[in-house]
């Protein structure tokens, strides 16, 4: 099930270069419509009860995706480097809580306590 019920699913397969730069609001991207998505991906929300993961946006070098609601549930981020260094850097992760608590550690190696920290973290690296 999409992360958002009113958006129609578009499981076009695509590569990383692919996908769209800014925020996808018009339709659901699944990972498992991304070639080259890493197995982690694929299961980030499996222990939080979501089978769904939905393609966010791009950050700098890095794609961001979601298991669960953006609000009001147990959610899980991760970034995945697009790949243009040639590396494959940890794969940053951020567990957002119901009542909006969260952490993660960032690209930066810390760990942030807000969400918005942790996206820095990514823009900056």
């Amino acid at each position: 099930m999409p992360l958002r019920e009113d958006l129609p699913v578009d499981s076009t397969p695509r590569h990383t270069a692919d996908l769209p730069p800014t925020p996808v609001r018009d339709r659901f991207i699944p990972a498992t419509a991304w070639i080259e998505a890493p197995p982690e991906l694929l299961a980030l929300g499996s222990d939080l009860g979501h089978d769904a993961v939905g393609y966010i946006r791009r950050i700098g070098r890095w794609l961001l995706w979601r298991a669960g609601p953006a609000a009001g549930g147990e959610a899980r981020y991760m970034a995945v480097a697009d790949g243009r260094d040639g590396a494959e850097p940890a794969r940053p992760t951020y567990r957002l809580h119901p009542d909006g608590a969260g952490e993660g550690r960032g690209a930066d190696g810390a760990v942030h306590q807000r969400f918005r920290a942790w996206k820095e973290s990514l823009r900056d690296s």
